[in-house]
């Protein structure tokens, strides 16, 4: 961090999202629920103290009754849950020992709850018994529950932001991010995230300014402070001097004359100097995005992510109402595709209303396919909704996550069971939709020669595959900067793909951030690609690039990347070479 004599702060992070914003700071920062102080209390004050803890076991149980009611009887899972939950609040280890603590310690209620929170996972993890030992994960979450009332913290509500400002959090989960207002929301900083974090790519699909990895924005950082996001460049400006909000003031008029310029251009073909065409599609999280992807002239969306239609619920979504949904994004894109993928939970994206056992690294544990696997019902519903939504247009189907091929033979048993259902229902479906997979583990990588034996194409995930392959979690602040999708081993693992995805003659795409980044359009164009997917807002800029490329030279320069050994060397190499066409 960087101060001058003046009250201007500079912290340094990572560029989240292009672009500049300035104005007021509003934080959202939860953390403050950790922040607990002891105190002690005298005699007379312990009989108010213990009458304040049991008013916050009471408000947070009433708030958990009125979730628990709102479920209908297709649930029955969740409300086994919380309804432990609910027993859970009087339960003696935690109700009862509280109350002994603040009575006997005289401490305040916060102090006496963390205290023997701690003392009871610490029991429970000891327990043999797998049971036992998953019930550490509820007695956290029902602890929570009571130190936000004892606390009045409240949950993040961005939606109900009213205000023209700048988010300023630690992190932003999924379910925040999807509530952001365009009209309310400039731009946010965290102190978490990386370049291609889930805050990241949402940021880039609002087309906001952002800048993550800041470490400790939230401690620097006063709500109504005036701030100045510099997504490009990842810095964050705290209480500008005149002088540095005059400069950035004409550096955002100028980067928005830019933006409109390149938005200007979006009709106009993707194709090299010398003929080369290249499909760009769009990445999307929400069917509202649907406008962004038919502004910026996208080749149909290469990737729906469809984690938000479940996150935005209270319980799992019904089929009809994942097939009004998918039903609406077909038909406001078609005749182009649609490439839906199915749900992919508990790594960096949490169901509120499902129960994670808590893993100890969800990224490596029970997400994605391996989930849907595990859970064929919730699986089926979506795979028929799907399937009803492609009667109306042009639909492929893609699963995340897959590792061998016994996962993508156990997928195509469900799906065929599916369409088995579907029929003897008489229900209206279209079966003849091209099945994809992702890949996105090394495993995959080297097996896809077999795998692209299965499918009709394959779609490379770079966040995830960059991340397993370097053993890199691009969350973490710490070793963010060692994400770098041009590592020489990242490219070889890429280049595998296409080839093997060439020698089946199926399609292979890329919908990973990297496809975004103009640096990396003439070393993937070289690879093989001819289909790129990225959040709509970047379409624009890697039309422009794509534009000014001979198709003769990305190939040779791909040639030439192939045989370095040095991600900075790499680097520099395809910096020097394509620095006019970059600008």
């Amino acid at each position: 961090m960087d101060k001058t004599e003046s009250k201007e702060v500079v912290l340094r992070g990572i560029g989240g999202a292009p672009g500049i914003c300035i104005g007021k700071a509003y934080l959202v920062d939860r953390e403050g629920v950790d922040l607990i102080k002891r105190y002690a209390i005298v005699d007379r004050d312990i009989p108010a103290e213990v009458n304040r803890f049991k008013n916050a076991v009471k408000k947070a149980k009433d708030e958990l009754k009125a979730v628990v009611e709102s479920l209908g009887e297709d649930f029955s899972s969740q409300v086994d849950i919380l309804e432990t939950h609910l027993v859970l609040f009087k339960d003696k280890l935690l109700y009862g020992k509280t109350i002994d603590s603040i009575t006997q310690d005289k401490i305040n209620a916060e102090w006496a709850l963390k205290k023997v929170t701690r003392q009871v996972k610490t029991m429970f993890q000891r327990m043999e018994d797998d049971y036992l030992k998953s019930r550490v994960a509820d007695i956290s979450q029902v602890s929570e529950q009571i130190m936000r009332q004892l606390m009045g913290a409240q949950d993040i509500k961005i939606s109900d932001i009213r205000m023209r400002v700048i988010l300023v959090a630690h992190d932003l989960s999924p379910a925040d991010t999807s509530q952001i207002q365009l009209e309310h929301i400039k731009g946010f900083v965290t102190d978490r995230g990386g370049r291609d974090s889930h805050t990241s790519i949402i940021a880039k699909s609002l087309n906001i300014p952002a800048v993550t990895g800041l470490g400790t924005a939230t401690v620097n950082v006063q709500n109504d402070d005036i701030l100045i996001v510099d997504g490009s460049t990842g810095q964050l400006i705290i209480n500008p001097e005149e002088d540095t909000l005059f400069r950035y003031e004409e550096r955002r008029a100028q980067y928005e004359q830019y933006r409109a310029l390149i938005t200007r251009e979006s009709h106009l073909p993707s194709v090299t100097l010398d003929g080369h065409a290249m499909k760009l599609m769009a990445n999307i999280e929400l069917v509202e995005e649907v406008v962004s992807v038919r502004d910026n002239v996208a080749h149909g969306v290469g990737l729906f992510r469809t984690e938000f239609i479940y996150i935005d619920q209270k319980r799992f979504p019904t089929e009809d109402e994942l097939f009004d949904r998918y039903k609406e994004a077909v038909e406001l894109i078609t005749p182009q595709p649609v490439t839906i993928r199915t749900l992919d939970i508990n790594g960096d994206k949490v169901l509120p209303y499902f129960k994670n056992i808590g893993e100890e690294n969800p990224a490596l544990g029970l997400r994605a396919v391996r989930f849907s696997l595990q859970r064929p019902e919730i699986f089926l519903t979506q795979i028929r909704a799907i399937l009803r939504a492609a009667a109306f247009g042009n639909i492929r189907l893609l699963i995340p996550m897959i590792t061998c091929v016994e996962e993508i033979i156990e997928v195509k048993e469900l799906l065929n069971r599916a369409i088995m259902d579907l029929t003897r229902e008489e229900m209206v479906f279209n079966k003849d939709i091209p099945l994809g997979i992702m890949i996105e583990v090394p495993s995959a990588a080297i097996m896809a020669d077999e795998l692209a034996k299965y499918v009709d194409f394959f779609s490379i995930g770079t966040n995830d595959l960059i991340q397993y392959s370097l053993a890199i979690d691009r969350n973490n602040r710490q070793v963010a900067h060692l994400y770098r999708p041009l590592n020489p081993a990242v490219l070889r693992l890429i280049k595998m793909v296409v080839d093997a995805a060439h020698r089946q003659n199926i399609i292979v795409t890329i919908c990973g951030e990297m496809a975004g980044d103009p640096l990396n359009v003439p070393v993937l164009m070289g690879l093989g690609f001819t289909e790129l997917s990225m959040n709509p807002g970047s379409i624009p800029v890697i039309k422009q690039v794509i534009r000014k490329l001979n198709y003769q030279d990305v190939c040779k320069t791909a040639k030439k990347v192939l045989g370095m050994d040095n991600t900075e060397e790499i680097y520099q190499f395809v910096h020097s070479t394509y620095t006019e066409t970059l600008q």
